[in-house]
């Protein structure tokens, strides 16, 4: 007896059940992507920084993994990876896997590096995630108790009289104090030698030593030196004086329009999942709210700088801008 062939009629799915099968399917991607949001972090997260423990980033990196440990549940790790000012830990998170387990504590010297080297192998604008902001970072503008000059003003006299003569130290190239001292240079008028260091550290060893005469310190590493009597703070860079210094005039008082802080922030590779990126903003914004966490930063000259991710990238696009200005006036060239 002939094999009958079923009717394709009979082999149909109702139209309710396909419908519904379909946008099972469709969604699945989606519900996927928010169940890992969702057990986000499952295992420990490195954030990733290129400078040396004890300095300023390295501060603000520890103080933010901290809250976000103790928030998530999840251990956070700061991990130093010093060298080529900062481009090492920049590129090791570019080219992580896009998932939040492998984050960067971004600065100043992000924006920087983009005009300052000719040849890195990513663009910071378009291959990082901003995460969030996280903190305004002031400088000193410090010298030894001994040096012959105690104001701005007599700092520069001095400094147009020994043309050349000053040694500036710095925590790199392109880092915020070495910055703060090139704009300084400009606006001022005057000539200095500037010396890098890897780190901020290094740099106020050598200037408590007496072997460099100035450096423009990042205060979350220097003012218990000022507090101390072991450094003299000739003024802040801020665009006002600070509260935690009443006593520093702001450089602008003598240098009008000068202004140079250095920042902070969280960044992760390109392509992490939306749902991660939101978590962490939202995360880092509780912390900087919170009263202790606030304090903590007001206590070493810094400023909370809160924001959403697009608040963030805007604000790396417009230093990009005006310090790739100031690396094309002074000339400067990576080493």
């Amino acid at each position: 007896m002939p094999r009958q062939t079923p009717a394709w009629g009979s082999m149909r799915l109702p139209r309710r059940k396909f419908l519904h099968l379909t946008a099972v399917a469709l969604g699945a991607p989606l519900i996927a992507r928010s169940a890992n949001a969702q057990a986000y972090p499952a295992r420990p997260v490195h954030i990733v920084l290129g400078f040396a423990a004890g300095g300023a980033p390295d501060i603000a990196a520890r103080l933010v993994a901290q809250w976000l440990s103790e928030r998530l549940g999840q251990q956070f790790i700061v991990e130093n990876r010093v060298g080529a000012g900062g481009n090492i830990a920049t590129e090791a998170v570019i080219e992580a896997s896009a998932d939040g387990y492998t984050l960067l504590m971004a600065g100043l010297w992000n924006a920087v590096n983009a005009t300052l080297y000719e040849k890195l192998k990513f663009d910071f604008l378009r291959d990082i995630a901003p995460v969030a902001s996280v903190s305004r970072e002031n400088y000193g503008m410090e010298v030894q108790p001994s040096f012959p000059a105690r104001t701005v003003p007599d700092f520069i006299a001095y400094a147009r009289a020994n043309p050349g003569k000053l040694n500036m130290a710095s925590a790199g190239n392109g880092t915020g104090p070495h910055m703060a001292g090139e704009l300084f240079k400009i606006m001022a008028g005057v000539d200095m030698l500037h010396i890098a260091y890897r780190g901020s550290p290094p740099a106020l060893t050598d200037l408590l030593a007496g072997q460099v005469q100035l450096t423009f310190g990042p205060l979350s590493s220097s003012i218990e030196y000022v507090k101390a009597g072991r450094l003299r703070a000739l003024g802040v860079t801020a665009p006002t004086r600070l509260d935690v210094l009443p006593d520093v005039p702001a450089i602008a008082e003598f240098v009008p329009g000068y202004e140079a802080s250095g920042w902070y922030g969280v960044c992760a590779p390109k392509h992490t999942p939306a749902e991660i990126v939101d978590l962490l903003n939202r995360e880092i914004n509780a912390g900087l709210a919170e009263a202790k966490l606030k304090a903590r930063f007001a206590d070493v000259g810094s400023t909370v700088l809160t924001g959403s991710p697009d608040d963030f990238a805007k604000h790396i696009a417009d230093e990009t801008e005006k310090w790739g200005k100031v690396v094309r006036t002074a000339n400067l060239r990576a080493d």
